[in-house]
């Protein structure tokens, strides 16, 4: 019942299922259920709550259990927001694994661990995939739907259909990856913007600038292989033109960054001074953020309607 698990259980209840959210201290799970009715009703005046239901309607949806078993009776699809733990994931899949029945998804939020690491051994592994979300999924609706070797096709299709249902973005991966393909690319960006940075190009705010007020304006719509499409006459004509400065480019990458020392603290001092490190300055800008993301997701909807 943490931040994914708060936000996952909102976007469930937006789309009218019962969700129960499950936490071993009660105390938890009552602050996060006050939390996740301060967020829908604020969500409601704002006109950004998500479903068809009203605030009241969708928190009259999810009710909160500290007892394991009872917290997935009658469950068709259960998703685990434990800590990015490998040994706590598998023990909490373990216990699953003894407690469900054959119809029941396993899903996990993991944002790293691969899922032949997370579920190889379990009788229920054909029903076990991830569900990896963009935090938070409330705002941010892609979800990456990473099978398995083991699981079964109907598994992913049933996640899948489940995802877009609920009004998330679902995107399938044929296998899987380390880091999965979000933050593959993320990293990709990151590790250049991090030597940049280090080599003393550009400063840390204004690194941020060329994404927020550059590149990030053009993906918020389309995805870098569109982008190559429209600048110029297609795909093919895009590499005809393009290729060799692209690979001249690439070739000056240096290694993969330590992401520590000097440059760490460089970064760090100019993003503390833009945004303190106390929690109630990181709560607001986290807040702005969410506010943005939301006004953005309606503003493409209503797009793509017109």
């Amino acid at each position: 019942s943490g931040l994914i698990g708060r936000s996952w259980a909102m976007v469930f209840a937006a789309g009218g299922f019962k969700v129960k959210l499950y936490d071993i201290a009660q105390q938890q799970l009552t602050s996060a259920l006050e939390n996740i009715r301060k967020q829908m009703k604020e969500l409601e005046e704002s006109g950004f709550l998500k479903g068809a239901l009203s605030a009241e309607q969708q928190l009259a949806l999810i009710s909160i259990c500290t007892d394991l078993k009872a917290a997935v009776e009658g469950a068709t699809f259960i998703q685990e927001c434990t800590p990015e733990n490998l040994e706590l994931k598998r023990k909490i899949f373990g216990q699953l694994d003894l407690i469900v029945g054959d119809n029941v998804i396993l899903s996990s939020s993991t944002s790293c661990l691969l899922p032949s690491k997370l579920f190889t051994g379990l009788k229920h592994v054909k029903q076990c995939i991830v569900s990896h979300p963009v935090n938070p999924p409330y705002f941010v609706p892609l979800v990456e739907i990473v099978p398995h070797p083991e699981t079964d096709p109907s598994t992913t299709e049933r996640t899948y259909a489940l995802m877009k249902k609920i009004g998330q973005s679902p995107v399938k991966l044929n296998r899987e990856i380390e880091g999965f393909v979000l933050n593959r690319l993320q990293y990709a960006v990151i590790s250049e913007s991090w030597r940049l940075v280090g080599e003393g190009v550009i400063s840390p705010t204004d690194l941020d600038l060329v994404m927020s007020d550059g590149l990030g304006m053009r993906y918020a719509f389309i995805g870098p292989l569109e982008t190559m499409h429209l600048n110029a006459e297609g795909i093919s004509n895009y590499c005809e033109r393009y290729r060799e400065g692209m690979r001249r480019v690439l070739n000056t990458f240096g290694p993969v960054p330590e992401f520590s020392g000097e440059i760490e603290q460089k970064i760090s001092q100019a993003m503390s001074e833009k945004i303190p490190v106390v929690p109630k300055n990181l709560d607001a800008r986290r807040k702005w953020r969410d506010e943005c993301l939301t006004g953005l997701a309606k503003l493409k909807t209503q797009m793509k309607s017109d």
